[in-house]
């Protein structure tokens, strides 16, 4: 009799999927920027990776995020696609990539879609943003809203500040969420809002928000993966949690490499190829 392997299948989780999850659980997101972050994340059952702009400047080294492309938003989306099965890809569209048109919005998603292999983009900006929106959900294209400390907008926000300080502020940001919800996003990102904000615009919505920086009564989660693993040291923004220190271990490891070979003992037997013993006699002589 033969063996038959079993095969288990994955449901990967899609924009639905979240959208229904409202008031069931609490929700995952983190950012993945590559194949190996992607699949460490998706084994880990994490609900959603973004695949962030914010590879701007933990990937690339840049200052922000303003100068990503459209080229390296595909380029990453594809990877990251590659090593998942089960999360949900979001890809960020980057700065400009949808702020002129509605038709710049449709062609920049489609792009990340057809080439990327996203399956859901996400938008920074209010009621700006509403009109394109609304274009892509029409157009079947699933999106998740950003509102708060927008990063793409950081220049006129006057630099990376909390938001929605003051009442009136508190008020925009509220009419914000429920007008990106009437426009057809399946979550909202809740970014460095202050706590009361962030609860109120959570009860007031029927679909998801998910904070970073927004406190814990928003419906989920989201951090970027160098932050959460400490391996980007150039700030720590007061919302992180660094659950370890990956940038310490991976220092310690890279020194012992380096005195190991100084001093001869690495490679050793174990991490050499030996050629057999006659084979060896013929090229000897």
């Amino acid at each position: 009799m033969s063996k038959q392997t079993a095969v288990t299948s994955v449901k990967p989780v899609t924009s639905l999927d979240i959208r229904h999850s409202k008031g069931d659980r609490k929700l995952t997101m983190l950012t993945a920027y590559d194949y190996s972050s992607a699949t460490l994340v998706d084994e880990c059952d994490i609900d959603m990776i973004l695949v962030g702009d914010s590879l701007g400047m933990v990937m690339l080294g840049r200052d922000d995020t303003i100068s990503v492309t459209m080229d390296e938003m595909v380029h990453h989306t594809k990877a990251v696609v590659r090593g998942t099965k089960r999360s949900l890809v979001i890809a960020d569209m980057p700065f400009m990539s949808y702020e002129i048109s509605v038709e710049d919005a449709l062609r920049n998603a489609a792009r990340l879609f057809q080439e990327g292999g996203a399956r859901a983009v996400k938008l920074e900006g209010g009621h700006s943003v509403v009109p394109q929106v609304t274009a892509l959900v029409r157009s079947g294209i699933p999106v998740v809203g950003h509102i708060g400390l927008t990063p793409q907008r950081v220049a006129s926000l006057g630099g990376f500040k909390v938001q929605g300080k003051t009442a009136e502020g508190a008020n925009t940001l509220l009419e914000e969420a429920k007008a990106l919800e009437a426009a057809g996003v399946f979550c909202i990102v809740l970014e460095a809002i202050p706590v009361p904000i962030a609860a109120r615009i959570t009860q007031e919505l029927s679909i998801p928000t998910i904070g970073i920086g927004a406190g814990a009564e928003c419906d989920g989660q989201v951090l970027v993966f160098h932050d959460l693993l400490g391996l980007f040291d150039r700030f720590v923004p007061k919302f992180v949690k660094q659950y370890a220190n990956l940038r310490e271990t991976a220092a310690s490891a890279i020194s012992d490499y380096k005195r190991e070979v100084e001093e001869g003992s690495f490679p050793a037997k174990e991490h050499s190829f030996a050629m057999p013993e006659h084979e060896k006699e013929k090229f000897e002589k």
